[in-house]
C-alpha cells in the first residue's frame, strides 16, 4: 500500500513536466494541421475548448494550449476546466509554473523528472559517459523555486554580502567579485541522496537513482580570498550560506553552511561560470558555492549572503535529520535519537558504469568496451574492479587519473563472454584509505551517501 501511495504521489508531481517530454505526438499533429496534412488526432476541443487568439507564434500557442488542455482533462488544475478555458486559454496564457521552467531551460532532454516544484531531475548513467559533464546532462536539484533573477539572467542590483564574524562587512557586486584571482577546475557534484531509491527498506525523499552526479568545469574565485578581504575574527568557526531562492510555503529559507576550515580551502570556490559559460538559471545564476568533495547541498545556489558565524550553522537544513547521518551503523528501518545524528560532509567512494547501457544485448565472443567514472570525496581513488560472475572473480580496470584534485577518475576495460545468458557487470571502487563500495547499502533514515556497488544487467546471445 505504501509503495502504491508513493508511486501515485510521484506521478502526480511529475505529470506537468512530463507532458513536455511526452507530447511529441500532439506537436506532430499540430504541424500536420498547419501544413494542411490530415491529422489522426482527435479535435482538441473535445479535451477543453481552446480560443486561439492572435499571438506572436500560432504554432507555439497551439502547442502550449494543447498541453494545458491535456493537463486540465487529467484533473491537474484545481480550479477546473472552465477556469482554464476562460482564465488562461481565452487570454492566450499558460500556467506560470510552465513558463518559468521553460525560461530556465527545463526539463533537459532525456531527463528523468522527479518533481516540477521544486524541480528535480537526473540523467541515466549511459548519458553521463563524457569526461566532463555537459551542462545539458547535469542533474538538477532544487529545494525551492528558481529565482526570477536567475530566470531573467538579470545581474542588476545583485550583491554578495559577507557579514557576521568579520572585521569589515562586504557587499560585493559581480564587478567587485571579478577583481579577485579566478580559478577553473573540474569538480564532482553529487546530491547527498543520489541512490536513495536503492535503500531497503525504502526511505522518504526524492527517489534518486544513480544519475544525480556530474563532473563539470567550474570557474570562480576562491572563497578564501573573499573571506580574507573581509577579515575573519578569531571567533569565526562556520559559515551560514543563503541564496535568492525563497520557499513557496511557510518553511524556513533553505540555508546550509560549512566549517571555516573548508571555506578557507584553496579549492572552495564562489563560481560564476559552468563549462565556460555564465551559470544557467537552474545551476545558480549569478553565483554559487562549489565545495569540492562534499555533498551537493553544501554548494549553495543563487548565492547572496555568507554569514560568518561563531558556532555551527543551526538552520533548519543543518538540524534534526536533514542532511545528517547516524554516528554509528543502525538497524535498517530504525530511527536513531536525533542527538546521535551528525552532519553529512564528504562523499564516499563510488563508481558509475556509463558504458554499455543497461539491458543491452551482445553476441558471445564479441569484445565489449566497459567504461565509467569513480570518485571518493576527500580521498583519492586507488582502483576500480569489475566482475561478471556476481563478485566471485574480479579484474582490475585501466584507471585514468583525474584532471585535478576533486575531479572524477575515468576507468575502462574490455570484457568477452563465452556463454549465452543473463549477466551482470559489477563495478567496485576502492579509495586510498582502504574503503571499498559495499555489496549491500548501509541504511540510514534519510537515504544519504549511498554508495553500493553498481550492477549493470546485460544479455549475451548467439
Amino acid at each position: 500500500m505504501q509503495n502504491a501511495l508513493r508511486a501515485g504521489s510521484y506521478l502526480a508531481n511529475a505529470t506537468m513536466i512530463n507532458i513536455f517530454q511526452a507530447f511529441s505526438q500532439q506537436q506532430s499533429a499540430i504541424g500536420k494541421e498547419q501544413s494542411g496534412a490530415e491529422s489522426d488526432m482527435p479535435p482538441r476541443t473535445t479535451i477543453c475548448h481552446q480560443s486561439i487568439a492572435d499571438s506572436h507564434s500560432r504554432r507555439d500557442f497551439l502547442v502550449n494550449t494543447g498541453k494545458i488542455a491535456l493537463l486540465a482533462s487529467m484533473g491537474m488544475f484545481g480550479a477546473g476546466c472552465e477556469a482554464v478555458n476562460r482564465g488562461l486559454l481565452d487570454r492566450g496564457l499558460m500556467p506560470i509554473a510552465l513558463e518559468d521552467l521553460q525560461a530556465a531551460g527545463l526539463p533537459k532532454p532525456d531527463m528523468l523528472v522527479h518533481s516540477e516544484n521544486p524541480f528535480n531531475g537526473e540523467l541515466p548513467p549511459h548519458l553521463l559517459n563524457d569526461d566532463v559533464t555537459p551542462t545539458v546532462r547535469h542533474f538538477v536539484r532544487n529545494n525551492s523555486g528558481i529565482p526570477e533573477r536567475a530566470i531573467s539572467q538579470d545581474i542588476n542590483g545583485w550583491k554578495l554580502v559577507i557579514d557576521g564574524e568579520v572585521h569589515k562587512e562586504l557587499a560585493l557586486s559581480m564587478e567587485d567579485l571579478l577583481r579577485f584571482p579566478q580559478v577553473t577546475m573540474q569538480v564532482v557534484l553529487e546530491c547527498a541522496g543520489n541512490g536513495r531509491s536503492l535503500f531497503v527498506p525504502e526511505v522518504d525523499g526524492t527517489p534518486w537513482r544513480r544519475g544525480a552526479v556530474a563532473c563539470s568545469e567550474w570557474t570562480g574565485v576562491r572563497l578564501r580570498d573573499v573571506l580574507q578581504a573581509a577579515g575573519l575574527k578569531p571567533s569565526a568557526v562556520y559559515t551560514g550560506n543563503y541564496g535568492d531562492d525563497l520557499p513557496s510555503d511557510s518553511s524556513e529559507q533553505f540555508s546550509r553552511g560549512i566549517p571555516i576550515e573548508k571555506a578557507m580551502n584553496e579549492h572552495t570556490l564562489i563560481a560564476f561560470k559552468m563549462n565556460g559559460d555564465v551559470l544557467p538559471a537552474a545551476h545558480g545564476f549569478p553565483a554559487r558555492l562549489i565545495v569540492p568533495g562534499w555533498i551537493g547541498s553544501s554548494m549553495q545556489k543563487w548565492l547572496n549572503r555568507i554569514w560568518v558565524r561563531d558556532r555551527v550553522h543551526d538552520s533548519e537544513k543543518m538540524s534534526g535529520y536533514s542532511y545528517r547521518i547516524p554516528a554509528y551503523q543502525v538497524e535498517p528501518g530504525s530511527k536513531p535519537p536525533v542527538e546521535d545524528m551528525q552532519i553529512a560532509t564528504s562523499l564516499r567512494v563510488k563508481s558509475l558504469i556509463t558504458q554499455p547501457e543497461s539491458l543491452q544485448k551482445f553476441s558471445k565472443g564479441t569484445p565489449i568496451k566497459v567504461r565509467g567514472h569513480a570518485w571518493a570525496g576527500e580521498n583519492e581513488i586507488d582502483k576500480v574492479l569489475v566482475s561478471t560472475d556476481f563478485g566471485i572473480q574480479w579484474q582490475e580496470t585501466r584507471l585514468t587519473p583525474p584532471s585535478n584534485k576533486y575531479a572524477w577518475n575515468h576507468w575502462e576495460t574490455e570484457l568477452t563472454f563465452a556463454n549465452r545468458g543473463y549477466y551482470e557487470i559489477w563495478a567496485r571502487a576502492y579509495d586510498g584509505a582502504g574503503n571499498a563500495q559495499p555489496f549491500t547499502q548501509p541504511w540510514n533514515p534519510k537515504g544519504y551517501l549511498g554508495n553500493v556497488i553498481h550492477r549493470l544487467p546485460v544479455f549475451i546471445t548467439k
